[in-house]
């Protein structure tokens, strides 16, 4: 189990995209792979992902490339068991490069609150270290 558990009101569909938030901010992969079930679906970008396994190798591989990644989500919609958000996050390549993501998730929970489905579409934007917005300390 993994409250709070659908179907959501305003306020545990709130509880859920901050435990998200904060759960992808620990950028910790075997952390954030356990709020999914165990045969999860994801899109991300134009990548298709299946099951825990794989979404803990793809956040390994993404914050051993997306450096000082910090991120923000913010409730768009909710119903039942389903829920929509916005987000941006930043982050550095290894070059040094800032990057501002945006993008849009719709988020689908079975019973037991795990995530089923995820469904995100994310565009980068380079921006100076200047331009940065999220600058809490990791």
């Amino acid at each position: 189990m993994r409250p709070p558990l659908p179907p959501f009101t305003l306020e545990t569909a709130l509880q859920k995209v901050q435990a998200a938030e904060d759960g992808w901010n620990s950028r910790d992969p075997a952390r954030v792979a356990l709020a999914y079930t165990v045969d999860s679906e994801w899109r991300n970008r134009s990548r298709f992902i299946h099951g825990r396994a794989e979404i803990e190798a793809f956040l390994t591989d993404k914050w051993q490339k997306e450096h000082d990644y910090r991120l923000k989500k913010e409730l768009w919609a909710f119903l039942d068991n389903k829920i929509a958000v916005r987000f941006e996050y930043e982050y550095h390549n290894d070059a040094g490069q800032w990057f501002r993501a945006y993008g849009n998730e719709n988020w689908e929970f079975a019973a037991d609150g795990l995530m089923h489905r995820r469904f995100a579409s994310i565009n980068d934007v380079a921006i100076a270290e200047t331009e940065r917005k999220f600058l809490w300390p990791r």
